[in-house]
């Protein structure tokens, strides 16, 4: 399959070249030139089927025609060694707990599948530079993308984060590694950091000296394996009873929009889903564009849900590239709803009296969208998509009890940090990059 950019300047690039460079020339986004159509078959018989067979199917759909099914079949087994629960929280709301992986967070599957997929394109080539990974994070992708890396061959990567905007907890999943893990802490947002990403991608010397790529969902291999979710959500929910499944409701909490681009995508395959609402939480640019067909991207904010504190989403582009730029088909597939810290500390503590379920802040936006925004005969989905515990001090604010870290976290917690401070400022990151890569 042929990717074009969204920016529609560069088109007909292959897949290979897609995930090594990850941004196209012209700054836009790729996508493929068609989106395939799952057969109904498959959807009559999904519930019976296991997450890997599901997932294989749809990665075959997406990457058959590049990758020989033999590997691509590994790289998803590989990618999905975990389970995914769907756990029932109120009436017709559900969780889907995509925090099981091995950073305790839902970009896991996106960055094992990209690391194995980068790895497979890069032994195909003949050059042998090493290729260096730039990614910004606000929280998960960092640590996600930097457990997804370690120690592979030929690799370098560089998590460029907002220096006291993520959780101690997350910030030792990426900065105690070592290795070929670089953190650099910019001072500065998250918007910083992206922007450094993306400047660099299109500096032409900066391109010609060195290799890069990002690991960012602005890479297509990072974000499309996401699309495995909506598709075992649909399984799960459809175990439960058709009625539920033919009235799937899917909310996602929201920050750079790849992980429900990645659900709009596998709707476009098929997948019934009735709607999706995406659930922000002071970062509401979106829910703006929603409610006034303007997009305004501003300076992030923070919050408690700091993964979402992104003022500019990378993939809105996308987004408008699958409905032709229109915002009437857009607000009609999407809606939003806006939380601030106040009401999501709120959901928290109201959830786990009323229900006993813990949530986290970002999960929180979600449960609560579906709580104010589900239909009569609807049954919601909501995303959960890290581990309470990552945030363990501001839960434990909220919530006047003890969180205790899983063995996988701890374990981060006892390494020693060894991030490398930066402003925000794209020629001393240039430097850097040239001196070190």
């Amino acid at each position: 399959m042929l990717y074009y950019s969204t920016n529609k300047t560069v088109k007909d690039v292959a897949l290979s070249d897609v995930v090594i460079k990850g941004l196209a020339e012209d700054n836009g986004l790729f996508m493929p030139n068609y989106i395939p159509v799952l057969p109904d078959m498959f959807y009559k018989n999904i519930d019976k089927q296991e997450f890997r067979d599901l997932a294989y199917t749809v990665a075959y759909m997406l990457f058959g025609e590049d990758v020989h099914a033999n590997v691509l079949k590994m790289m998803v087994n590989d990618t999905l060694s975990f389970d995914v629960p769907l756990v029932g929280v109120s009436d017709r709301i559900y969780s889907l707990e995509l925090f099981h992986g091995p950073t305790l967070a839902f970009k896991d599957v996106g960055a094992r599948f990209m690391s194995r997929m980068l790895s497979y394109f890069i032994q195909r080539e003949d050059d042998n530079r090493k290729v260096n990974v730039l990614v910004a994070t606000s929280g998960d992708t960092g640590s996600a993308v930097a457990n997804g890396f370690l120690g592979v061959e030929g690799i370098q990567v560089y998590v460029l984060y907002p220096k006291g905007q993520v959780s101690p907890v997350q910030e030792s999943q990426f900065t105690t590694l070592g290795r070929n893990i670089t953190a650099l802490e910019v001072d500065g947002s998250f918007d910083d950091c992206q922007a450094l990403v993306k400047s660099a991608f299109l500096d032409k010397e900066l391109n010609e000296a060195l290799k890069l790529t990002s690991a960012n969902s602005i890479n297509v291999a990072r974000f499309l394996p996401q699309a495995f979710y909506y598709f075992y959500a649909y399984a799960q929910l459809k175990k439960i009873s058709e009625e539920a499944a033919a009235n799937m409701v899917i909310c996602v909490p929201s920050g750079n929009f790849g992980n429900l681009t990645a659900g709009l995508i596998a709707k476009k395959m098929g997948l019934p889903v009735k709607r999706f609402i995406a659930a922000n939480n002071r970062n509401d640019i979106f829910l703006q564009y929603l409610q006034t067909g303007e997009y305004q991207p501003r300076a992030s904010v923070s919050t408690l849900a700091n993964a979402m504190d992104v003022g500019n989403p990378s993939n809105f582009a996308r987004i408008l590239d699958l409905y032709g730029h229109s915002h009437e088909a857009i607000s009609k597939e999407i809606s939003g709803y806006r939380y601030d810290d106040t009401q999501i500390a709120d959901t928290i503590r109201a959830c786990r009296h009323e229900t006993g379920y813990l949530l986290d802040p970002h999960g929180a936006c979600g449960y609560q969208a579906l709580k104010d925004g589900l239909l009569e005969g609807e049954y919601g989905v909501f995303l959960e998509t890290a581990h309470p515990a990552k945030f363990n001090e501001t839960m434990e604010q909220i919530l006047g009890e003890e969180v205790v870290l899983p063995d996988k976290l701890v374990e981060f917690t006892k390494g020693t940090k060894q991030s490398l401070p930066l402003p925000a400022d794209f020629a001393a990151f240039k430097s850097y990059l040239l001196k070190n890569a």
